[in-house]
């Protein structure tokens, strides 16, 4: 009878799930070029004063300005510092050498997204628009039983089906200007009016706030379990030397996602059982003549940030420890979120060890 018993443990040990979580549901949201310093610390002084990359400096300040960092960062971004900070993690200050880290050596876009979205920094040298084929952890997803054809993608980039692997995968991914289906719906045929109007090249970057209500129409229609939304407008205000409309992208992207956390919450297929993981590609340039760009020469542009909401994350807030956390974890965490770990042919990092407590 020992044996039996014995033999039953055993049994289940083997064939246990990988973890057991709440969360049922994830959206993945990145923030493109999206420097620590903004998300930590607000408006920079030596960026908002300075009218080279400011236009009205005045009305920026009254915007975004206050002399404490505190009131600062919460008049730019109210929802990563009020509901973030209260029920979710924020790791990535370096003032109290928390440091996460892109693993990759490019330090730009394409190479950032591969690693967050497949956990391994390496086979992709460019930003140039070829298929990607290391495996994702959105594919990996879909392949899942209880995720099969419920993961989804909208992103402003339009080179986001290459990144993903849509030849391969035939994952839906709605990038840049595509239009989305379910034309029968009259918000739909709208929202396809309306990109067809603003569209100046079909290869450009989509306004983040289209992709927004992109995403969340489809949302609502078809209640997906993986969301991947990637904004652009901060990188492309950046790159720009527009300080002041990278503040206001900031603010924007804030905003759009307390609606969408608001959405979550009240909805009955999602509330309570849906964890958010909000990240972004690479850092920018530490110096002042130095912001609007990012490669691997330039100091600081390695240097990222992660926020975490759900019901499997515990409401530790800003984390304040040492720690190094690198890009390449990104992937695994996800799956860690869902109660499963995500292996495929090539090298995956293992998930980061999020923090329990103050």
């Amino acid at each position: 009878m020992k044996w039996c018993l014995t033999l039953l443990l055993l049994m289940q040990l083997l064939f246990a799930p990988a973890q057991s979580t709440q969360s049922e549901n994830i959206f993945i949201i990145t923030l493109d070029g999206v420097r620590w310093q903004e998300i930590f610390s607000g408006a920079d002084a030596t960026l908002i004063n300075n009218t080279r990359f400011t236009k009205d400096t005045s009305l920026a300040k009254q915007m975004f300005w206050d002399k404490s960092v505190a009131e600062r960062r919460k008049k730019l971004m109210p929802f990563f510092w009020s509901i973030i900070a209260q029920r979710g993690q924020l790791y990535g200050n370096r003032k109290y050498r928390n440091k996460v880290n892109v693993a990759n050596n490019h330090r730009f876009s394409y190479p950032g997204y591969n690693e967050i979205l497949t956990g391994y920094p390496a086979g992709i040298h460019s930003n140039k628009p070829v298929e990607n084929k290391n495996t994702n952890i959105l594919e990996f997803l879909n392949n899942q039983p209880a995720y099969n054809d419920k993961v989804v993608a909208f992103t402003s980039w339009s080179i986001f089906p290459k990144i993903l692997g849509t030849q391969r995968n035939e994952l839906p991914v709605y990038s840049g200007y595509t239009p989305l289906p379910d034309t029968a719906n009259a918000r739909v045929q709208l929202l396809n009016k309306l990109q067809e109007e603003v569209i100046v090249d079909t290869n450009a970057t989509r306004y983040d706030a289209l992709t927004f209500v992109a995403a969340k129409e489809y949302v609502a229609q078809h209640l997906p379990k993986v969301v991947y939304i990637s904004f652009g407008d901060p990188d492309e205000c950046a790159h720009r030397g527009e300080y002041d409309q990278y503040l206001q992208s900031l603010n924007n992207i804030d905003r759009m996602i307390a609606q969408l956390w608001y959405f979550i919450q009240s909805n009955p297929n999602y509330k309570d059982k849906t964890s958010l993981l909000i990240t972004t590609d690479h850092g920018r340039g530490k110096k002042v003549k130095h912001w609007k760009s990012h490669n691997f020469l330039l100091r600081g542009s390695a240097d990222i940030w992660l926020a975490l909401l759900g019901p499997d994350i515990k409401p530790a807030g800003e984390i304040k420890m040492k720690q190094q956390i690198y890009q390449e974890q990104i992937a695994n965490t996800i799956a860690a979120l869902l109660g499963t770990n995500f292996t495929t042919g090539h090298p995956v990092a293992e998930p980061i060890e999020l923090s329990v407590g103050h």
